[in-house]
């Protein structure tokens, strides 16, 4: 299954969509009509473009196509139904964690403050029967500090180990899709292998919360608000499956945009909601105001692990970080200079085009670079394709910039001055080096399937 401007010698990921009629789903195809009738059926007719995907690379196969059409807004009215019903032993516990790019979205969509559209969030999910609602913060924070141990220890290494260096991030779905299916493994050994947000964030609510609730994780059904089309796939690996307790990590990913799409075929505004705090992954405690990290549009993986090997390796205290534009503004490099040499080198690559050029300097030997930060969307995470779009797919131009206005305004908090993960270091994983910390927090990439005229696309 693929989509059907895709091929191998012109990427559709440049073409303008504009024939959506094969690529489009409807998201009650798979009832057979026989199903009561509730509330949520008018809302649940919702469509679903294949070509929202960034990862169109002609590698889908018809049923991981099947199960991303699953990931829509009828699975998650499905289990509000079930829990309406009076067959307890259906009930889920229902938890919606946000991403904190998008946040911004809503800030700016509905002219609110960050900490505003946060509780009015929170209390219209709460309004559909949602039980909890968490900010993913805290999950990016452990996938920092693991990208950055591991960056220190690779960085190390370098001298013995032949693919020890670049490191790529691997926080960025659509990215990590490519590398795996069209790239060799002379790429996807770069990747570091700490858990993205959302898979460190369905650990935590299907492993630590469910714990502290006293729950068995099939009991929970997980739902992440996110920015972009892939994390809907990223929900599928299979290494973010327990087999034991047949329950995924995380459930269902509903874009930031199909959230609005609810939102509007119930009439509701998001000025006339509630205000409701959202919740702590901690019994008894809510979550304060909302909180960044370093970075502009994205988490902030290449700025707090510059500083951190800056401040590990060199014994520099960086405080300010220049970006140095090359070839476009989503290709940026930052460099530590120290005693006349140049010793760490670091960049930004966003978008596909950058990323193709990144991987044939390196398949070349001509990359130089130390780490990357990765991410499919041009212009980072605030741009992801599930949300910030008008009606014709661009990118909304005058949104996007009061977006990244709203997230430049958040206060910044460094991932070491949460003493919550810090504490969950050590009661929960057995500490930074255990076994358990590495099984939960990180996992492998590899190339599964190898295409001999990847490097012909067209970007």
């Amino acid at each position: 299954m693929k989509c059907e401007n895709c091929s191998k010698k012109e990427c559709s990921k440049k073409q303008k969509n504009d024939d959506t009629r094969s690529a489009s789903v409807d998201a009650l195809s798979s009832n057979d009509g026989s199903e009561e009738k509730n509330e949520f059926d008018t809302l649940a007719n919702a469509k679903i473009l294949l070509s929202d995907c960034l990862a169109c690379d002609s590698c889908m196969t018809l049923e991981e196509g099947a199960r991303v059409f699953q990931q829509n807004q009828k699975e998650f009215f499905r289990v509000l139904n079930l829990n309406k019903k009076c067959d307890t032993s259906k009930h889920k516990v229902l938890a919606v964690s946000l991403c904190p790019q998008s946040l911004p979205y809503f800030a700016a969509k509905f002219n609110l403050s960050v900490n505003e559209a946060a509780k009015r969030l929170c209390g219209f999910l709460k309004s559909l029967g949602v039980h909890y609602v968490f900010d993913t913060t805290i999950a990016a924070d452990f996938s920092i500090l693991e990208s950055q141990r591991e960056f220190v220890q690779r960085y190390q290494r370098r001298n013995q180990e032949e693919h020890a260096l670049p490191m790529f991030a691997s926080a960025c779905p659509g990215w990590i899709r490519y590398a795996e299916r069209v790239l060799t493994n002379l790429v996807t050994s770069h990747i570091c292998t700490a858990k993205s947000p959302q898979q460190i964030m369905g650990s935590l609510v299907k492993g630590y919360f469910a714990r502290q609730q006293n729950l068995s994780p099939d009991k929970i059904f997980h739902v992440v608000v996110a920015p972009c089309y892939d994390k809907k796939l990223e929900a599928l690996r299979e290494d973010f499956y327990t087999a034991l307790y047949n329950s995924a990590e995380v459930d269902c990913v509903l874009t930031s945009g199909e959230i609005v799409q609810i939102m509007e075929q119930k009439n509701v505004s998001m000025k006339d909601v509630t205000e409701v705090a959202v919740d702590s992954l901690f019994d008894g405690l809510k979550e304060g105001d909302v909180v960044r990290h370093d970075g502009k549009r994205s988490d902030g993986y290449l700025e707090h692990i510059f500083k951190h090997a800056a401040k590990e390796l060199f014994g520099v205290d960086v405080k300010e970080i220049t970006y140095k534009a090359l070839k476009n503004k989503d290709f940026q490099e930052v460099t530590l200079e120290k005693d006349g040499e140049t010793v760490l080198r670091f960049a930004a690559a966003y978008g596909f085009r950058n990323i193709q050029n990144m991987v044939l300097k390196l398949k070349k030997g001509k990359f130089f670079y130390h780490f990357v930060e990765v991410l499919a969307c041009p212009g980072g995470c605030l741009n992801g394709k599930g949300q910030a779009q008008s009606e014709d797919g661009k990118a909304d131009r005058a949104l996007l910039a009061q977006m990244e206005e709203v997230y430049t305004a958040i206060p910044v908090r460094l991932p070491e001055a949460n003493l919550h993960v810090q504490r969950m270091y050590q009661d929960w994983l057995e500490g930074m080096d255990s076994k358990k910390a590495q099984d939960t927090l990180h996992t492998s990439y590899s190339a599964v399937n190898q295409s001999t005229s990847s490097l012909d696309i067209k970007w």
